[in-house]
C-alpha cells in the first residue's frame, strides 16, 4: 500500500512528520515556508482515514500508525530517519521509535499524548467521544486545548473546518480510543533515542504541568521545552518558534 504524504525539502536529514486527531497533514502547512529545505527532507504523512487516505481501511490503532510511518520510510528509501508528531501523532511517534529501533535517529513530540494515554473524567470523555458527530463538542475540545490564547475564537473555527473537511468520522472515533486508552508505557525503555517534548504556554489539555509530571516518569532522558504564546497547535499559532525548536534539536541529534 502506498502511504499518502507530502515531501518538503531535499536535505540529507530525513524526518517523518505525523499529524494529530483534528485534521490531516495540512495542519502543518503554516510551517512549510519556514523549513530548512537544504538540511532536511520532510515527509508529512496522512494516517488512514485522513485527507487523500480517507477511504483507506484500517484498524486505526497506534501499532498500525507506527507501521505505516515505517513503511513510508521504506518506500522513500530512508534507512535512517527522525520522527516528529503532534498530539495523537506525538504518541504515534513514540511507537515509531520503539518499533523502528536504531533506524530512528531522534523523536520530537509537539504537545504529545504520552505512551500511557490520557486519563479523562467521564464528562470530558463523553465530550471527546462526541467530537466526530457534534460540532459543539468539537469546538469545546479545541477551545479547551487553546486555553487563553488571544486568537482563540478564530483558531477554533479554523481547526474545526480542517477536521470536518479531511477526516472520516468512523476513523476519528477509533483514533480517540487509540490515543486516549492504549498504553504501551511498559515498553518505554525501548525508546532510547534523543526525545524532545514541546509544550504550549496556553495548552490546557496537554499542559506543561501534565507533561512534566508524566513524561520524565516514562522517559527519564526526555528534554522538555515550552513554546511561549502557543496553545495546543503551535504549527498554526507560533510556526516560526516551532520550527526553530524542532530543527535546532534535530540538527544536534538527528
Amino acid at each position: 500500500m502506498s502511504i499518502n504524504h507530502q515531501l518538503i525539502g531535499s536535505g540529507p536529514r530525513n524526518v517523518v512528520v505525523l499529524h494529530g486527531w483534528f485534521g490531516d497533514h495540512q495542519v502543518w502547512e503554516p510551517v512549510f515556508p519556514l523549513l530548512d529545505q537544504h538540511m532536511f527532507t520532510y515527509a508529512f504523512m496522512d494516517f488512514r482515514g485522513y485527507g487523500p487516505a480517507r477511504g483507506v481501511e484500517g484498524l486505526h490503532s497506534m501499532n498500525e500508525m507506527a507501521a505505516d510511518a515505517i513503511e513510508l520510510a521504506d518506500q522513500l528509501g530512508w534507512v535512517r530517519f527522525s520522527v516528529a508528531g503532534h498530539s495523537m501523532g506525538g504518541k504515534a511517534a513514540q511507537r515509531v521509535a520503539i518499533d523502528g529501533g536504531p533506524r530512528v535517529a531522534a523523536v520530537v513530540g509537539v504537545t504529545p499524548v504520552p505512551a500511557s494515554g490520557v486519563p479523562l473524567e467521564p464528562e470530558v470523555r463523553a465530550m471527546f467521544a462526541a467530537v466526530p458527530v457534534s460540532d459543539d463538542a468539537a469546538r469545546a475540545v479545541i477551545a479547551s486545548s487553546l486555553g487563553a490564547q488571544p486568537r482563540r475564537r478564530e483558531l477554533v473555527e479554523c481547526i474545526l473546518q480542517q477536521q470536518r473537511s479531511t477526516t472520516d468520522p468512523v476513523a476519528a472515533r477509533d483514533y480517540f480510543h487509540a490515543f486516549a486508552d492504549s498504553d504501551f508505557s511498559c515498553e518505554a525503555d525501548l525508546l532510547t533515542q534523543p526525545l524532545l517534548v514541546l509544550v504550549g504556554e496556553y495548552d490546557v489539555g496537554i499542559s506543561e504541568a501534565f507533561v512534566r509530571a508524566t513524561f520524565p516518569q516514562i522517559y527519564p532522558h526526555v528534554e522538555i521545552e515550552q513554546i511561549p504564546g502557543s496553545g495546543h497547535y503551535p504549527m498554526i499559532e507560533t510556526p516560526t518558534a516551532l520550527v526553530a525548536h524542532i530543527e535546532r534539536f534535530l540538527l544536534t541529534h538527528g
